[in-house]
């Protein structure tokens, strides 16, 4: 960079400044029109208005749902079951280890990380590539 090859900063847009005679092309009305709700200082309407009609907020239900039959497993990782130091493997071992801390609906063993020795896992479910893992280091996959 020479100081002869040097150029001002580039202008910025400026500002519209409404209300400031007919020759800005925003004079009288400010670019508002003529009467009406929109045009009034303070005018326009608060977030979710229908213009009158039932607002969707209101005519939706205000009740949640929960649905009394769904499961709620507890998630095991093969990662997980590598921290265990028994062999046969259930939910109240895991519990003992301190590798879960409750059981809710049963255990789920998913297919995360890697497994190093051969276990005999007892769980509710047991995901396909889960399952493979096990019974290929010689341990059983037990459905209770």
């Amino acid at each position: 960079m020479k100081l002869d090859e040097l150029k001002p900063a580039q202008e910025g847009k400026r500002k519209n400044r409404v209300g400031r005679g007919m020759a800005s092309g925003n004079g009288k009305t400010s670019g508002r029109g003529h009467k009406g709700q929109n045009a009034r200082s303070g005018g326009g309407v608060r977030r979710g208005f229908e213009g009158g009609q039932t607002p969707l907020y209101r005519r939706l239900p205000k009740r949640g749902f929960t649905n009394k039959f769904a499961k709620d497993y507890t998630e095991v990782t093969l990662t997980m079951l590598n921290k265990s130091t028994v062999e046969d493997v259930t939910a109240e071992t895991l519990i003992k280890d301190r590798i879960i801390s409750k059981e809710n609906d049963g255990i789920v063993i998913i297919a995360t990380g890697k497994l190093d020795k051969k276990l005999n896992v007892k769980a509710v479910r047991f995901t396909k590539t889960a399952k493979e893992k096990i019974e290929a280091l010689g341990g059983k996959a037990e459905v209770i």
